[in-house]
């Protein structure tokens, strides 16, 4: 089978761990070149080393705007060029109610989250409109979506990313370059260590099968490669049905457990 990315030379944010190594190692298997942004040098030495010389390491904190701009550059002098950026790298916030929260780590949220994607795309973007065009992928999360309880500034964070998205596509199309992002929801990665994963799937997913890394890696190869060529400004979500709707036997318990009502 042909690799879809043979020749192409790929920046992933966030790119040491969770859902951004799943995409490294599926876009290197894919024939493409990837470089791994991320803070961790640990972890990101420790996947170049298995992966082999068709990847490499930047220490890169995305909130940094000379940082962006120096991983963009080692890309383009390290593997010759820039097709595809993922901007993946994320945090959480906390996890308190609202009217309890001081709200303190909004800046560093924003920073990491929306700043990063934006810095992402644009350095990205401004070297792929010189250079016969591309593909950004932002990772977003269906808190952007669908609206919720806790966690606000990181849903404020995700709902702008996705906003951003659709903007910068308008924005750099007529370069060649399209935007898209992805939104996944209910996949296990430390990220997401706080919640019982398998309970919260039974109760607000429809598709009973728990989702991977690799179904998010899966969209970002379609999202990165000449199948989705007219495709820009969309957010696909990778959620199992969640924000479609609650599954049919949820909705059918609650039902059944409400009172009779008293005859008219």
């Amino acid at each position: 089978m042909a690799q879809e990315l043979a020749g192409r030379v790929a920046i992933v944010s966030g790119g040491a761990g969770g859902l951004g190594s799943a995409i490294v190692e599926l876009f290197a298997q894919e024939g493409a070149s990837v470089v791994v942004a991320d803070v961790d040098r640990a972890e990101g030495d420790a996947l170049v080393s298995r992966l082999g010389d068709t990847t490499a390491f930047r220490a890169t904190d995305v909130a940094d705007a000379r940082a962006v701009q120096e991983v963009v550059d080692f890309a383009v002098e390290h593997f010759g060029g820039l097709h595809v950026m993922v901007n993946n790298a994320g945090v959480s916030s906390a996890r308190r109610r609202f009217l309890r929260d001081d709200l303190s780590d909004f800046s560093h949220v924003m920073g990491v989250n929306l700043l990063g994607v934006m810095l992402g795309a644009q350095r990205a973007a401004r070297h792929m409109a010189d250079h016969g065009g591309g593909s950004i992928i932002n990772i977003t999360s269906i808190a952007g979506i669908n609206a919720g309880g806790g966690l606000m500034t990181y849903r404020a964070s995700k709902a702008a990313v996705i906003h951003v998205t659709k903007s910068i596509a308008i924005e750099v199309a007529e370069h060649g370059v399209r935007v898209n992002a992805i939104a996944p929801a209910h996949i296990s990665t430390p990220i997401n260590t706080d919640y019982d994963i398998p309970a919260v799937v039974r109760l607000m997913q429809p598709l009973p099968r728990q989702g991977m890394p690799a179904d998010v890696a899966n969209a970002a190869l379609y999202l990165a490669s000449d199948r989705s060529a007219q495709v820009t400004g969309i957010v696909l979500p990778v959620d199992g049905g969640t924000t479609a709707g609650r599954p049919v036997s949820e909705v059918r318990q609650l039902l059944t457990a409400r009172p009779s009502e008293p005859p008219s």
